[in-house]
């Protein structure tokens, strides 16, 4: 391999190209297509970057467009998408040799965001447990719902129950109903374990690592573990109060729902925003003020290093503390006790910069090569950008070149945009001096 190919930064969109490349060539087979006949490429490549991106945006329904091999290899695509390509080779590598090298530490470590070199074998050893964990306890808890209480044959229970846990740990969003979960929107037995396997999926491992060594020893949590959990709890909460209270009466969405009704859909909803892309609500029916609370939702998305996009809980908090402490005339951002690194907050500032031009950038081209609305454009560019996966309606009637662009939002989305823009660079500079400072007016 090209000596410039293996810098991890470089190696990890390489490797997720790879496998939407891997994954279009096996969805064109004709065993991939209910009915017969190959799909066309654009479908494949499209259903394999939203699988392997685990976004979950679809131009064909996947129950009746896909034949059961077809739907095992999207279900492969999401759970390779989910582990990360670098966290799967390396779990191998360990697996066989029982040993990391440093670069192939350095490679996981890229991939996996962990919060310190020495952790990566603990995160990875933790990715596996968790994420076989998780879905095989959701699977089983789905299965039984599904043929005890609503009459699905055992077989057919099983494999929905799989595909559906596979699908909410990884924040794929992919379903076998044609309905997304609509035909559950009163089975709490059904929802909540979905979202359960969507939060922890969507905290990011490194939280889980820590949680697991300290479990009841808050206190020596690091300040990203503190912030994620906290801008968890804080974004499903205020999330679900917004979804209740624009949704309450709209009888397009939560009007014909009891009291019990209306707060596990609206609980779901919340929760689904964080980047997980079912549904439970017809999206397209809700509220401006709904949409507008969505777009904000779904740009945040989840945890670092987990199965959710956006640009994360932690981004949108770091720079928060920085306006905060802008603004009391502090000199340093804080949080527990503890300093924000420069550092941080110039690649929180980046994050959020890249994020918010990617989307600005691919809203004006998807609104120049369609007619639809923009509040429906915009739903659908943030949708593909934070890997989420849910839509208006409008992804399968767009055009080739529209399909294009959100291919390439799921996929910079997925591989973040700090990591896309480090691999374009050949190798950092540092420079021997610095210029004279000056303070430009802001505001």
């Amino acid at each position: 391999m090209p000596r410039t190919l293996q810098h991890p930064a470089r190696l990890v969109p390489l490797a997720f190209l790879l496998a939407i490349l891997a994954g279009t060539a096996l969805l064109m087979l004709p065993a991939a297509r209910a009915g017969g006949g190959g799909a066309p490429f654009l479908t494949a490549l499209f259903t394999a970057t939203s699988a392997v991106c685990v976004t979950g945006l679809v131009v064909q329904d996947t129950p009746t467009y896909w034949s059961g091999f077809g739907q095992a290899v999207i279900l492969g695509l999401f759970q390779i998408g989910g582990l990360g390509i670098m966290s799967g080779a390396t779990l191998l590598g360990l697996l066989v040799t029982r040993r990391l090298r440093l670069g192939t530490r350095l490679i996981a470590q890229a991939e996996t965001r962990s919060l310190a070199l020495g952790d990566v074998v603990a995160v990875l050893r933790l990715i596996l447990a968790v994420t076989a964990g998780m879905e095989l306890a959701t699977a089983a808890a789905l299965a039984a719902r599904l043929h005890l209480a609503h009459g699905e044959p055992w077989a057919d229970a099983a494999w929905h129950g799989l595909f559906l846990a596979v699908s909410a740990f990884n924040n794929a969003g992919f379903s076998t109903y044609s309905d997304s979960l609509m035909a559950f929107a009163r089975d709490p037995l059904v929802l909540g374990p979905i979202m359960a396997a969507v939060i922890l999926g969507g905290i990011g491992f490194p939280v889980l690592h820590e949680m697991r060594r300290a479990p009841l020893r808050p206190a020596r949590w690091s300040m990203h573990s503190k912030l994620t959990l906290v801008g968890t709890a804080g974004l499903l909460l205020a999330g679900t109060l917004a979804v209740l209270a624009y949704e309450w009466s709209n009888p397009a969405t939560l009007g014909p729902f009891g009291p019990g009704g209306r707060l596990l859909n609206a609980a779901f909803h919340a929760t689904i925003l964080r980047t997980a892309g079912f549904n439970t609500l017809e999206v397209g029916a809700m509220r401006p003020e709904s949409f507008i609370v969505s777009f904000a939702l779904m740009l945040i998305g989840g945890g670092s290093a987990g199965t959710a996009g956006g640009v994360k809980v932690t981004t949108v908090l770091v720079l928060g503390l920085v306006a905060w402490a802008e603004i009391s005339g502090e000199p340093d951002a804080t949080a527990f006790r503890r300093r924000v690194s420069p550092e941080v907050q110039r690649q929180a500032l980046a994050v959020m910069l890249l994020a918010a031009a990617l989307v600005g950038i691919a809203t004006l081209a998807l609104l120049s090569v369609t007619t639809f609305a923009l509040r429906d454009v915009l739903f659908e560019v943030i949708s593909a950008f934070a890997t989420v996966g849910l839509s208006t309606g409008i992804t399968g009637s767009l055009p080739p070149a529209g399909q294009t662009i959100i291919m390439l939002l799921m996929f910079l989305g997925r591989v973040g945009t700090t990591t896309v823009a480090v691999g374009l660079a050949l190798r950092s500079r540092q420079r021997p001096y610095r210029y004279p400072e000056e303070r430009p007016i802001v505001g």
